[in-house]
């Protein structure tokens, strides 16, 4: 179990604010955060500074589920205010959920900490915090269908019929990974979730 039932855990999924990145590969954070409001029906959604949050509980552990608004580059800003004011250590409290272009569309790779690799969001979220160490999820999207795509184009654009029908599974799975780091930590988590795409 993480923390105590007196201390939060932060579990924080990452995209971009705005109806037109709805359903992009960059916004998967969202709907894993999206998933799990929709299954522990915590309350809120409520403003805190730079992001939307929701509070309740999972088992007997108090939990904060968060979508930062500052666009995806700047994600740390708004984890920070949330961390610094709940008190939340990063190495046992925080879970980030992201999306990574370099897992085939739909693996999950749970990690303890590690390289933020070509994702601006977690390298925003290591400056802001001053560390590495920290739970994350990442969510595969699939790599570039050319080296030559670009790669703003790629995340921001959204899936196909076929991609989008694996994600769907992938989502749930990354909710029940989150809720399953939440109760056990992460290294249940990892041997339980760390397997190959569905298919």
């Amino acid at each position: 179990m993480n923390g105590t039932e007196n201390t939060w855990l932060l579990i924080a999924g990452l995209g971009n604010p705005g109806r037109q990145y709805e359903g992009t590969r960059h916004n998967v954070g969202f709907a894993v955060i999206d998933e799990l409001v929709d299954t522990l029906h915590f309350g809120g959604p409520e403003r805190f500074g730079k992001a939307y949050i929701g509070k309740g509980r999972i088992g007997a552990q108090k939990v904060i589920l968060m979508k930062p608004l500052t666009y995806m580059n700047l994600s740390g800003e708004a984890i920070r205010q949330v961390a610094d004011y709940y008190r939340i250590e990063p190495k046992t409290g925080l879970l980030v959920i992201n999306d990574d272009i370099d897992l085939p569309t739909g693996r999950l790779r749970l990690r303890m900490k590690g390289s933020a690799g070509s994702h601006n969001g977690l390298k925003n979220i290591v400056k802001m915090l001053g560390t590495s160490d920290f739970a994350r999820i990442r969510v595969g999207v699939g790599s570039k269908p050319d080296p030559d795509y670009d790669l703003a184009d790629y995340v921001l654009g959204h899936f196909s019929k076929e991609e989008k029908e694996i994600m769907d599974i992938a989502v749930k799975q990354a909710a029940e990974a989150a809720v399953c780091w939440a109760e056990n930590g992460i290294d249940i988590a990892m041997n339980v979730f760390n397997k190959p795409a569905p298919r």
